[in-house]
Protein backbone atom coordinates (compact mmCIF):
# COMPACT_ATOMS: atom_id res chain seq x y z
CA UNK A 1 0.00 0.00 0.00
CA UNK A 2 2.71 2.46 1.02
CA UNK A 3 4.52 1.44 -2.23
CA UNK A 4 1.63 2.25 -4.20
CA UNK A 5 0.99 5.62 -2.40
CA UNK A 6 -2.40 5.07 -1.89
CA UNK A 7 -4.09 6.52 1.19
CA UNK A 8 -5.88 5.40 4.19
CA UNK A 9 -9.31 6.66 4.19
CA UNK A 10 -11.14 4.47 7.28
CA UNK A 11 -11.76 0.68 8.54
CA UNK A 12 -14.34 -1.59 7.52
CA UNK A 13 -15.69 -4.76 8.99
CA UNK A 14 -15.16 -7.59 6.99
CA UNK A 15 -16.58 -11.23 7.13
CA UNK A 16 -13.82 -13.80 5.55
CA UNK A 17 -14.90 -17.19 4.17
CA UNK A 18 -13.80 -19.02 6.93
CA UNK A 19 -16.76 -16.63 8.98
CA UNK A 20 -14.04 -14.50 10.68
CA UNK A 21 -14.62 -10.98 11.08
CA UNK A 22 -11.71 -8.53 11.28
CA UNK A 23 -11.90 -4.48 10.53
CA UNK A 24 -9.66 -3.94 7.74
CA UNK A 25 -8.07 -0.42 6.49
CA UNK A 26 -9.56 1.08 3.44
CA UNK A 27 -7.63 2.86 0.84
CA UNK A 28 -8.73 5.86 -1.26
CA UNK A 29 -10.57 4.27 -5.13
CA UNK A 30 -7.35 3.16 -7.60
CA UNK A 31 -7.83 1.90 -10.81
CA UNK A 32 -8.26 -1.47 -11.70
CA UNK A 33 -8.24 -3.09 -15.70
CA UNK A 34 -8.03 -6.38 -16.49
CA UNK A 35 -7.75 -7.31 -20.23
CA UNK A 36 -8.73 -3.64 -21.68
CA UNK A 37 -11.44 -3.56 -19.07
CA UNK A 38 -11.25 -0.89 -16.25
CA UNK A 39 -13.24 -0.22 -12.59
CA UNK A 40 -12.95 1.61 -10.21
CA UNK A 41 -12.83 0.50 -6.12
CA UNK A 42 -11.67 1.29 -2.77
CA UNK A 43 -9.76 -1.67 -1.52
CA UNK A 44 -9.48 -3.75 1.40
CA UNK A 45 -5.77 -4.34 3.01
CA UNK A 46 -5.16 -7.77 3.81
CA UNK A 47 -1.25 -8.79 3.88
CA UNK A 48 0.31 -7.89 0.71
CA UNK A 49 -1.25 -10.30 -1.35
CA UNK A 50 -3.70 -8.73 -4.20
CA UNK A 51 -6.94 -10.43 -4.73
CA UNK A 52 -9.50 -9.85 -7.17
CA UNK A 53 -13.20 -9.33 -5.49
CA UNK A 54 -16.47 -10.42 -6.44
CA UNK A 55 -17.15 -6.81 -6.98
CA UNK A 56 -14.20 -6.29 -9.24
CA UNK A 57 -15.51 -9.16 -11.33
CA UNK A 58 -18.78 -8.24 -11.70
CA UNK A 59 -17.97 -4.45 -12.82
CA UNK A 60 -15.78 -5.84 -15.23
CA UNK A 61 -18.51 -8.42 -16.68
CA UNK A 62 -15.69 -11.20 -16.08
CA UNK A 63 -16.36 -14.79 -15.33
CA UNK A 64 -13.58 -17.10 -13.69
CA UNK A 65 -12.53 -20.21 -15.05
CA UNK A 66 -11.64 -22.37 -12.66
CA UNK A 67 -10.16 -25.04 -14.80
CA UNK A 68 -7.34 -22.87 -16.49
CA UNK A 69 -7.50 -20.57 -13.63
CA UNK A 70 -8.06 -17.22 -15.43
CA UNK A 71 -10.75 -15.27 -15.71
CA UNK A 72 -12.10 -14.74 -19.35
CA UNK A 73 -14.92 -12.05 -20.45
CA UNK A 74 -18.60 -12.76 -19.93
CA UNK A 75 -19.23 -15.15 -23.25
CA UNK A 76 -22.17 -13.03 -23.67
CA UNK A 77 -20.61 -10.02 -23.65
CA UNK A 78 -17.50 -10.42 -25.26
CA UNK A 79 -16.54 -6.73 -26.71
CA UNK A 80 -17.29 -4.69 -23.76
CA UNK A 81 -19.08 -5.18 -19.93
CA UNK A 82 -22.43 -5.05 -19.24
CA UNK A 83 -23.33 -3.90 -16.25
CA UNK A 84 -26.97 -5.36 -14.69
CA UNK A 85 -28.95 -2.30 -13.34
CA UNK A 86 -31.65 -4.47 -12.39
Amino acid sequence: MKELGLELVGKRRTRFANDSVEDLDVTEAVGIEIDGRRTTEDTLVVGSEVLIGQTVLESLDLLVDCIRQRVIPNPAHPDQPIINMR
